[in-house]
């Protein structure tokens, strides 16, 4: 069949996929700004992913419409990824995904989010960190006070990785749902309310 731009139809690829449905290529960010976008369409909870500030240094105008940025510099340390209010409590949190099989690496986490995340939870707020094993197609929550202890025990020992067993024994496996495919919020209400 012609179209009457004059162009022709291409024939349709009807051959199906053999990605399963909870690995469809998304990475854990993805999924938690889904996860978020669903919690304030629904009115459950306003989170929003942090910017990270940067000074832009030179851009490039190949056209008048298309700036490009071509050097850029962090202006400051980020915190944690995520941040905002639920049912009258502040939630603040890290996401880091690893491809390891037998453990996170605490290289992925930096001196300066452990000192935030200490603020957050002297100052009262739930603070914790989302942590993917991609290998084990797996998300738990971990409560920010448990990280401390391992962060701190690398310090005095050498230790340079949470071993994924710990994470599965003391942390919480998030449940992988359609619209809420990070349901960090069902794992809240468990603990806190």
């Amino acid at each position: 069949m012609n179209y009457p731009n004059g162009k022709s139809s291409q024939p349709i690829n009807r051959t199906l996929s053999t990605q399963s449905f909870s690995n469809r290529g998304m990475t854990l960010e993805d999924d938690i700004n889904q996860t978020n976008k669903y919690y304030l369409d629904t009115n459950h909870a306003i989170i929003h992913k942090k910017p990270t500030p940067i000074q832009i240094v030179k851009v490039n105008y190949p056209k008048r419409s298309a700036a490009v940025i071509t050097e850029a510099y962090f202006k400051q340390a980020s915190t944690t990824d995520y941040n905002g209010i639920y049912r009258n409590r502040y939630i603040d949190f890290e996401a880091k995904e690893t491809k390891n099989k037998t453990s996170f690496p605490l290289a992925n986490v930096h001196e300066h989010q452990i000192i935030h995340m200490e603020s957050v939870v002297q100052h009262g707020g739930i603070c914790f960190m989302i942590i993917r094993f991609a290998f084990h197609n797996e998300t738990y929550y971990m409560e920010a006070e448990k990280l401390f202890t391992y962060w701190y025990e690398m310090a005095a020992d050498g230790r340079k990785s949470i071993p994924y067993v710990d994470i599965k024994q003391l942390g919480y496996l998030i449940p992988f749902k359609y619209q809420t495919r990070v349901d960090y919020l069902s794992i809240i209400d468990q603990l806190y309310f």
